[in-house]
């Protein structure tokens, strides 16, 4: 092979080796490309993930807490009521006693027995009380009969005085025997009053026998029911000047009174003629009705406490309410229909200062004093949730029930404050009015 053939052999080879090369670096660079396309798709893929989980977390999350807490006005009845508790007592409740002592014979009566005025409720041994009965008598009869001999012999007397006065005139009789005379007429006159006034003081102490004998029999002084019963036959009652009770009778179970007691901060709402009505535990969802009748003025104190008696007459018609119970009365003192009405604790409510950057409140200037029968309300402005926002608004009150109260100022579905949340970071960024 010639030197030509040998170098162009040469050249052959090395262009076959830059063309090698040359393939080799297209093949590597296209590799590479690849990997950055690759490399680029994870990473959409991985910002569109990201992307997606943001969005789903911002819209599962929940909306920044309420402010304040919110009711709204709205229309109804509003009724005042006085509420007080008290015993149960019948309208007119009689203590029967005994007036004479000695053993108790019979007992014709017991609980719950009705009886009428006059029927005998219980019987005391008489044997003593007649006895002396009769002893008066006798000693009546004896001193009538001495009445007449002391009348007989002051007759007898008077003869012989006028006798001796005669004979005396006469110059017959001495001034001594005239005297004489005069003074046994006398003597007989005062005798005879003597034994008069003996029959009067006998005859007063037979009437006290007979009475006593009448008293061993105890008789119902009214109609009505026997609600209480102390003795029984064998026992013995012994009278005194205060008698114990024997029996109690209510004369009539269908009108009650409740004796209630009220604060002296609601007495002055109370009058004579209201309308009440009367609850018991022993029939808990049952009103008994009644009026006012009596507002006493006479105060109970018990330990510091002012009350004063309202006498409070109820109907019992089923004979339900018992001597005893205790019973709550409600008065209706007051009430308003189809008014404007808050609840109370939108009057009540006071905006907390906001707080401070260095986590304190900052002071506020003192809100302005409100006139006789005006309140304060706050109604919210705007609701929308991380920007709430509420204004003060001066309204008229009126009637209350101890829940709601009636205002005048605002429309019915008016959104008012009645009290705030405990988010601390809302009331240092929120706005307060």
């Amino acid at each position: 092979m010639s030197m030509v053939q040998v170098e162009e052999t040469a050249k052959r080879g090395a262009a076959a080796d830059d063309v090698k090369r040359e393939l080799r670096q297209a093949l590597s660079a296209e590799e590479g490309s690849r990997k950055w396309v690759q490399r680029g798709i994870i990473a959409v893929v991985v910002v569109a993930i990201i992307a997606v989980g943001l969005i789903v977390r911002a819209k599962s999350k929940p909306p920044p807490p309420a402010r304040f807490v919110v009711a709204q006005v709205t229309s109804g009845e509003v009724v005042e009521k006085v509420q007080a508790t008290g015993a149960v007592q019948p309208l007119l409740q009689v203590n029967v006693g005994a007036q004479v002592n000695g053993r108790v014979t019979k007992v014709n009566v017991d609980f719950n027995s009705v009886v009428k005025k006059g029927d005998v409720l219980a019987e005391i041994d008489a044997t003593v009380y007649g006895a002396q009965v009769n002893q008066g008598q006798a000693s009546l009869l004896a001193q009538r009969a001495q009445v007449e001999s002391s009348k007989a012999n002051a007759e007898a007397t008077r003869l012989n005085y006028e006798r001796i006065q005669k004979l005396s005139a006469q110059g017959l009789a001495s001034r001594g025997e005239l005297d004489a005379a005069k003074g046994q007429f006398e003597v007989a006159m005062a005798q005879v009053n003597a034994a008069q006034a003996q029959v009067a003081a006998i005859n007063a102490q037979l009437v006290q026998s007979q009475s006593n004998v009448g008293f061993t029999k105890l008789f119902a002084p009214v109609d009505g029911i026997v609600v209480s019963r102390a003795i029984d036959p064998g026992a013995t009652v012994v009278a005194s000047f205060q008698s114990s009770t024997l029996f109690v009778i209510a004369q009539d179970l269908k009108r009650m009174r409740v004796m209630a007691d009220v604060d002296e901060a609601d007495v002055g709402k109370l009058r004579a003629g209201m309308e009440v009505d009367a609850s018991v535990d022993a029939f808990p969802g049952e009103v008994f009705r009644g009026k006012v009748e009596q507002v006493r003025y006479s105060p109970n104190t018990v330990s510091g406490v002012v009350t004063y008696a309202a006498v409070v007459e109820v109907a019992n018609p089923e004979e339900k309410l018992r001597p005893g119970m205790t019973a709550t009365v409600t008065v209706r003192t007051n009430e308003a229909k189809d008014a404007i009405r808050v609840p109370n604790a939108a009057l009540r409510y006071k905006p907390s200062p906001p707080l401070g950057a260095d986590g304190k409140p900052v002071v506020q200037p003192p809100e302005p004093p409100l006139a006789k029968g005006k309140g304060r309300v706050y109604v919210v402005t705007s609701d929308k949730p991380g920007e709430e926002t509420s204004e003060a608004r001066i309204v008229d009150v009126g009637v209350t029930d101890g829940v709601s109260t009636v205002v005048t100022g605002l429309a019915v579905g008016t959104k008012v404050v009645t009290d705030e949340t405990d988010d601390a970071e809302k009331k240092k960024k929120g706005k307060m009015f």
